[in-house]
């Protein structure tokens, strides 16, 4: 029998790509995105079906849940939509911090609290989120983002206890830097007294230094759909595997240090 996946932020980057690799494996896929019209790609795939949504509408959350579950069964809801805002905290306006939260962290929120009755009905289903190598640590000059993505850990932890019992998986990807239009797409608040930090920062995450592309992501998000663990996280990319490990091993203040010094000798 098909399976289906229903995707947040398909129309580029990790979403575009896992909407066209589970496509490519035989699943039908819900790809969800805020402008399906302007879609010139997913659109040509037989076993794809767009659907709008913007996961800061509240509204359209249940209304396109509803649509998606009238189309036939789901078996896993990749929450993926999300953006990065950066820059120093002093230079971010309440409504670009409250934005960066309703979308990366709230939007997630929102789409699993629609979907949970169905799966939990059927005592089968597994989310995934994207999250990042930034909700396991903190980097400078982008605190809402990381913000946002430390949220989503301890929402997956803990609303794994709940799921579980139903038999409703919950699991985090954790990739650290991407060849995606998240970079072309970030919103930077630039305050001058901050300036060269972030100026550090960004020549740090620069396109030269991104190890992973999109479509490994989705390999990973592939992974988590079918190896039928029961894992929370999912370190992906060599860049957070190797970052991650040393933060273990060094522990928080060692690689507080480390950062600070990185930058420093930049």
């Amino acid at each position: 029998m098909t399976k289906t996946i229903f995707i947040t932020g398909a129309s580029a980057g990790i979403g575009k790509a896992t909407a066209k690799l589970f496509a490519n494996k035989g699943w039908s896929v819900i790809a969800t995105m805020r402008k399906p019209e302007d879609e010139k790609e997913l659109n040509s795939l037989d076993n794809v079906t767009l659907l709008p949504l913007d996961v800061t509408d509240r509204e359209q959350i249940i209304e396109t849940t509803q649509k998606a579950l009238a189309l036939g069964p789901i078996d896993v809801v990749f929450n993926n939509a999300g953006y990065a805002l950066m820059g120093a905290l002093e230079a971010i306006t309440d409504q670009q911090l409250v934005r960066q939260m309703e979308t990366n962290f709230l939007g997630v929120v929102r789409v699993t609290q629609a979907f949970i009755p169905y799966f939990r009905e059927k005592k089968a289903g597994l989310f995934i989120t994207t999250g990042s190598l930034a909700g396991l640590m903190g980097f400078p000059v982008s605190s809402m983002y990381d913000a946002s993505k430390w949220a989503l850990e301890g929402w997956s932890e803990s609303l794994s206890f709940e799921l579980n019992q139903f038999g409703i998986g919950i699991k985090t990807i954790e990739p650290g830097l991407v060849a995606t239009e998240i970079g072309t797409k970030s919103v930077i608040a630039s305050h001058p007294a901050y300036e060269t930090l972030l100026s550090k920062f960004l020549a740090a995450t620069a396109p030269d230094k991104i190890v992973s592309t999109a479509e490994l992501i989705a390999d990973v998000v592939y992974q988590a759909a079918t190896d039928g663990k029961n894992t929370l996280r999912y370190v992906c990319g060599e860049d957070a595997k190797t970052m991650y490990a040393q933060r273990l091993a060094v522990g928080d203040e060692a690689f507080r240090e480390g950062i600070k010094q990185m930058l420093a000798d930049a």
